[in-house]
């Protein structure tokens, strides 16, 4: 399950911009959001490990 931690969020961009099918900014309180919380894709990794202040969490 992916999960974003919306008190650690800065909304840089960086989990949406990679993984578009996943990640989506909300532009009304600019912070990231989840749109598929069951996904597997490769792309999550690299998001969690771009995510400059680790607020992104996924089952591995």
């Amino acid at each position: 399950m992916v999960r974003i931690d919306k008190e650690k969020c800065i909304g840089c961009g960086s989990c949406a911009a990679v993984c578009p099918a996943v990640f989506k900014m909300n532009e009304e309180i600019f912070k990231a959001e989840v749109i598929d919380i069951e996904a597997t894709e490769p792309c999550v990794k690299e998001a969690i490990e771009l995510c400059p202040t680790q607020a992104i969490s996924g089952d591995e």
